[in-house]
């Protein structure tokens, strides 16, 4: 028996993506990715995209937008929703895997986003402000406009400040949106959630070996092509662990390995930050997969997949 839907979910450079697509070849599926920054063209190295020549299944939300093209969790909700009902309309299973907490929860929960998602000459009007203001200014803004919001959002977390001007400015409020995400319901009744972690000491080695694995790839190389396409100028794009660290290095304002220690501190505390969100959704079982290969890990996972499978929903819709 297999569920209606896979979500493998966890920090970065945990293995999501390797154990996802043996999941997917196991059970017949196939992956719809749940990350926000590998939905950009040609952000592959730095956003640990598996390359088209090396996956072992169909990917779907990869490679939607350019970088610089305004995207959403609501439009994402749009794209997965649609591979989601391909996939399973083909008799396949959708296997939902990536961390960012949001798009998992824009594709399988009921969650309502504001009509109007984005509006391009506005949003390119509040990058323009907010790199001539800086931060700061904007969230003091924000704190004049919508004081509710403001006060759930971090001053440093730009983006989300922006966004939350962006929705004052169509009439609709950050915090609002935020207090109906508190509810947990399914969109799809038999979804099942695994939740991959494992010792912190090993998970940081794994994420100082990615990064050290990307500059060999050519990151570096990537940066400065995108740079060529007007990434400067892209702050969704460029707010990317690894992107904006490098063209710092390119600019000669620092040197590669002051940036390089720079993407593993931050890779770090944005796992500490998936953790947190992912922990706080009761649905999720965890695997530890510390010592694991991809190939053991996947068959703990299906273990756990057939068991919860077998469990069926609880009565707010989620296998347990």
């Amino acid at each position: 028996m297999r569920p209606s839907i896979l979500a493998i979910v966890g920090p970065t450079a945990v293995g999501k993506s390797a154990v996802a697509e043996r999941l997917a070849l196991a059970l017949g599926g196939e992956v719809v990715s749940a990350d926000s920054m590998q939905v950009y063209r040609g952000m592959d190295v730095g956003t640990a995209k598996t390359p088209p020549r090396d996956r072992l299944v169909p990917h779907h939300c990869l490679d939607l937008v350019d970088p610089g093209e305004p995207y959403s969790a609501a439009l994402y909700q749009r794209d997965a929703r649609t591979a989601i009902a391909d996939i399973a309309g083909r008799g396949l299973l959708p296997v939902v895997a990536g961390g960012t907490g949001l798009y998992v929860r824009a594709a399988l929960d009921e969650m309502s986003f504001p009509a109007g998602a984005i509006n391009g000459a506005l949003r390119r009007d509040l990058e323009r402000r907010l790199e001539e203001a800086g931060p700061e200014a904007m969230h003091a803004e924000l704190a004049t406009t919508d004081p509710a919001s403001a006060s759930l959002i971090h001053p440093h977390n730009v983006k989300r400040v922006l966004r939350a001007l962006e929705m004052a400015s169509q009439g609709t409020s950050y915090a609002s949106q935020a207090a109906g995400f508190a509810r947990r319901r399914l969109h799809y009744p038999d979804t099942v959630f695994v939740g991959l972690t494992m010792e912190r000491a090993a998970l940081y080695e794994r994420i100082d070996a990615r990064v050290d694995a990307m500059i060999g790839a050519g990151l570096i190389d990537e940066v400065r092509a995108l740079l060529a396409r007007g990434l400067r100028e892209t702050l969704t794009a460029a707010q990317a662990i690894g992107y904006k660290e490098l063209v710092a290095v390119i600019d000669g304002d620092d040197t590669l390995e002051a940036a390089v220690l720079a993407v593993k501190q931050a890779s770090r505390r944005y796992a500490k930050r998936q953790l947190s969100w992912f922990r706080a959704d009761p649905r999720v079982t965890w695997l530890d997969v510390t010592g694991l290969s991809a190939d053991e890990t996947t068959a703990a996972a299906l273990e756990l997949v057939e068991s919860a499978a077998h469990q069926g929903p609880d009565e707010e819709g989620s296998a347990m």
